[in-house]
């Protein structure tokens, strides 16, 4: 009995005094411990050799379970949780694929409206910069894409030069002829003042004046207007008693119109300012 008292007293000693290490384990609460004191005074058993074992703590734990601490929610051998559904991942709800179905019909229209007024703003921008390249003078260029106007104002500007800028004293009418069949506009003075000269010094020098064009370059055909670019060697011959003839290169530019079926010199430019 002595040797009971003994170890319910100490074990209330080892309840109030606090842990000597901080990782050590306290002995069960007060209130465990006055429980099973009132137990053991209550009852007092025999003094056998199994209590005395308990009491001596050398027994088996009294307050063990059947094998395990684990409770609902404890940890188990491979590490997962044996809880019973506090920690588990919450559960889709069943008509979840239908309210995802629902959100995508309701998306899908706005996205569409969006999408038509995105192509509709393109389209308007893409016409207004077609319809503004259009009117670009350098759009209006079809010296390079119609192969077979351009010829042809190439060949009747060719012919053009060399009527007009010809000259032969025995017969100036010709030359009139030619300045009247292709020269119009500003072409017919400027046509005039260059070949003074010629016209005055003919008949004393018996003068002969032949242009004959190397090589033309279309540079800006824009349907009945174009401006061309001319390279022409011209010969002066003197056929009195010392024949003579010179040779001269000549460039200029011209502006041509079109006039019926045929191309006309509108002006001439010889780069002198």
């Amino acid at each position: 009995m002595s040797t009971t008292r003994h170890l319910v007293n100490r074990r209330r000693r080892l309840a109030t005094a606090p842990p000597r290490t901080p990782g050590a384990e306290t002995d069960p609460a007060p209130e465990q411990t006055t429980a099973t004191t009132t137990a053991v005074s209550a009852a007092e058993p025999p003094q056998t050799a199994e209590n005395t074992a308990t009491d001596l703590g050398t027994g088996p734990d009294p307050d063990a379970t059947d094998g395990s601490d684990a409770t609902d929610g404890s940890a188990t051998t491979d590490g997962s949780a044996t809880t019973d559904g506090s920690d588990a991942a919450p559960e889709a709800p069943a008509d979840a694929p239908r309210a995802t179905a629902s959100r995508l019909r309701v998306g899908l229209p706005a996205v569409l409206c969006a999408l038509t007024v995105l192509l509709g703003a393109f389209a308007a921008w893409a016409f207004t910069s077609a319809d503004s390249l259009r009117d670009e003078p350098a759009r209006q260029n079809t010296a390079l894409t119609d192969i077979g106007r351009t010829s042809e104002v190439k060949g009747r500007i060719s012919e053009a030069v060399g009527a007009v800028f010809s000259y032969d004293y025995a017969s100036p009418a010709r030359s009139d002829r030619a300045a009247s069949t292709y020269l119009t506009g500003r072409a017919v003075q400027q046509h005039k003042d260059m070949l003074a000269d010629v016209r005055e010094q003919a008949p004393q020098q018996k003068l002969v004046l032949t242009t004959t064009v190397t090589e033309s370059g279309v540079e800006f055909l824009d349907g009945d207007r174009a401006r061309l670019l001319i390279f022409a060697d011209q010969s002066n011959t003197r056929t009195g008693k010392d024949e003579e003839t010179t040779y001269a290169a000549a460039m200029f530019a011209v502006d041509a119109v079109r006039r019926g079926d045929t191309w006309l010199i509108a002006a001439i430019d010889t780069f002198t300012r």
